[in-house]
């Protein structure tokens, strides 16, 4: 064992029950009857063990007791799909909020957009036995899960539905609100829309393409500056800096999600353009350059996933009915759509 006063950097090794039991002078059966209150245990017993493991800063593992016992833990899974999108932070804080109140503990990791990634993360907080999981699904097949969703553990889905998987849902109508936002830009006299998009890997990403698409195919507009591909900023920049450069630019970017916005606006800021811009899920860079969004509350999706998780669907769902939550999103408008967003150069 490292003396951790010689400056040495191995960690110091964990108690175990045996260490306990054998400082205590017990076996370690009692040892473990007396940490769990067993009314067997005589008070002076009881009271050699807790001081031991006071002095080893012994701490039972709750999650291996629970497996022994064959009960579920008191965690619950929630799988996102990218840490550094700023839209799962909040969901999954209101989720947590949501579950703690009930006496659960949240456990979260994210997939990267894997499909494969996807599969281990489930796997793992499967065989945590956690009561419920919460997914926004990177996978194109859920099948995987019909033996865990046949044994009676809920699954809920998150901003992306299911796929060959019947399970509840918590999504936003993405295709109506892109379609809705081309169309403003439309009304407020912009013939020149650029519409930037993700990857068409994920459901929402596809959905808000063929939205935006569907607006400016009805008006005429055509799809000659309609970019896909922007997964990150630096992605969204490059794509916005060649819209840019071409003979006749666009005057107005419709970004699909806060991440390309991002993009969208370093780029205009280092080549010192205004242009008018839309973006999709609301952010703190939205609102400090007064960008007009098509706001969904990810506060809200993370609440209503977890009370479906916990059987206290407060929209009409009870059991095993799986069905789809669609929530509402609205337009906030923060700058004029006929006015371009002013964002200083460098």
């Amino acid at each position: 064992m490292t003396d951790l006063r010689s400056g040495g950097s191995a960690p110091l090794p964990r108690s175990t029950l045996g260490n306990v039991a054998a400082l205590a002078g017990v076996s370690p059966k009692t040892a473990s009857r007396a940490l769990n209150d067993h009314p067997g245990v005589s008070a002076p017993t009881r009271q050699r063990v807790q001081e031991a493991a006071r002095m080893l800063r012994f701490r039972p593992n709750a999650l291996a007791r629970e497996l022994r016992t064959g009960a579920v833990s008191r965690g619950v899974g929630l799988v996102i799909a990218d840490l550094a999108n700023p839209f799962y932070s909040p969901l999954a804080a209101a989720a947590e909020q949501e579950l703690r109140s009930a006496g659960l503990e949240l456990f979260l990791a994210s997939t990267d957009e894997d499909p494969g990634r996807e599969q281990e993360v489930v796997r793992t907080m499967l065989d945590r036995r956690v009561r419920s999981l919460l997914v926004v699904p990177a996978a194109e097949d859920h099948s995987y899960l019909e033996s865990e969703k046949s044994l009676g553990t809920p699954i809920v889905f998150l901003d992306r539905p299911p796929r060959n998987l019947a399970a509840d849902a918590v999504l936003a109508d993405n295709r109506a609100a892109a379609r809705q936002a081309a169309r403003s830009l439309l009304e407020a006299g912009h013939q020149r829309i650029a519409v930037i998009g993700d990857e068409q890997v994920a459901w929402t990403a596809r959905e808000r393409l063929a939205g935006a698409e569907a607006a400016l195919a009805e008006s005429g507009a055509g799809h000659g500056l309609v970019r896909a591909g922007a997964h990150d900023p630096a992605a969204a920049r490059q794509i916005t800096d060649r819209l840019l450069a071409e003979d006749r630019p666009p005057t107005a970017i419709l970004a699909l999600n806060n991440l390309i916005l991002l993009g969208v606006l370093l780029a205009l800021r280092d080549a010192g353009r205004d242009l008018t811009l839309i973006g999709f899920d609301d952010s703190e860079v939205a609102d400090l350059f007064g960008v007009s969004v098509v706001s969904l509350d990810p506060r809200e999706m993370g609440r209503v996933a977890a009370r479906i998780a916990l059987g206290q669907d407060d929209h009409g769902r009870r059991g095993d009915h799986d069905g789809t939550v669609v929530l509402p999103t609205r337009m906030v408008i923060r700058t004029p759509l006929d006015r371009p967003i002013r964002v200083s150069p460098r």
